[in-house]
């Protein structure tokens, strides 16, 4: 199984009362696919799980699940915990775990390498999720090919902050059967001209059909269309990731009339309107511009 197309980490949407408003995140989801995206993460970064309960974080799976069961899907869910992963063993929607190299700690390539060869021997594959701005952790060319290794190690959401050394490397010499998606909006289209097998994307909540389209085209090797698409939706990228993310998605979705309100959960705090309003401008051209 190799991991190809282009995957949404679903935001979570609340409604007036604060609580998670599971209907139009059904509704979310259906749309997202409608759109052309190849499947859908839950419970990724951008779903907030740090502030959902329990209960909350099951019920957002159910409904992806649901989602991707109806719609034949993919679906990648966060788990980065054994436990986490044992509670994915009895949904057999579940195409793979996407779970976060260990932040913070910084164990090294060899910690990290024996964390996953750990976590590799439980019920369903995993996507590395590699994001070293956030988890502290750096890893070479040689440390992901290493990880690719491992039996039930399928892929990795490579977002390194752009495209380095050890990504140029990496993607000269790809391990067979290993999915790299990129996982840095803005910078997705340069690796996907480098040969990323896909990508998993915040920003392609808006202008998903987009999303979907610049990834098929640089698989089929079309530059010219990609890339100048590629320009375009690194702008809109950009202006939904001026504050942290999901906050000006989320503004924007609601601003469109796709979710109910734009609330977010502490620590995060609402996105800007003047932030807001440059996202929804550079949303308004790529949707309203030719096929």
């Amino acid at each position: 199984m190799t991991l190809t197309g282009l995957y949404v980490p679903l935001i979570t949407p609340f409604d007036d009362a604060g609580a998670v408003a599971l209907d139009a995140l059904e509704a979310l989801a259906h749309r997202i696919l409608d759109a052309g995206a190849t499947g859908l993460v839950a419970l990724g970064t951008t779903a907030e799980p740090a502030a959902l309960s329990g209960p909350e974080r099951r019920a957002v799976v159910d409904v992806a699940a649901r989602v991707c069961g109806e719609r034949a899907a993919r679906l990648l869910v966060g788990a980065t915990t054994p436990p986490e992963l044992e509670a994915l063993r009895d949904r057999p929607e579940v195409t793979a775990a996407l779970s976060l190299v260990p932040p913070f700690t910084r164990p090294g390539e060899a910690g990290v390498l024996a964390h996953f060869r750990r976590l590799a021997t439980g019920p369903v594959p995993l996507v590395v999720y590699h994001v070293p701005y956030r988890t502290g952790q750096s890893l070479s060319a040689d440390a992901v090919r290493r990880l690719a290794a491992l039996p039930g190690v399928v892929g990795v959401k490579y977002a390194v902050g752009g495209i380095d050394d050890d990504t140029v490397a990496l993607m000269a010499d790809l391990p067979d059967g290993f999915a790299v998606l990129g996982g840095d909006d803005v910078f997705v289209s340069p690796l996907l001209a480098l040969g990323a097998h896909g990508a998993i994307l915040a920003s392609a909540h808006v202008a998903t059909a987009r999303f979907a389209e610049l990834v098929e085209a640089w698989r089929a090797g079309d530059a010219v269309r990609a890339r100048s698409l590629g320009h375009r939706l690194a702008a809109l990228s950009g202006a939904l990731f001026a504050e942290p993310n999901p906050t000006v998605v989320k503004a924007v979705l609601h601003a469109l009339g796709v979710i109910p309100t734009a609330e977010v959960r502490l620590p995060l705090l609402p996105a800007r309107p003047d932030t807001t309003r440059a996202a929804l401008r550079h949303a308004d051209a790529l949707l309203h511009a030719p096929a």
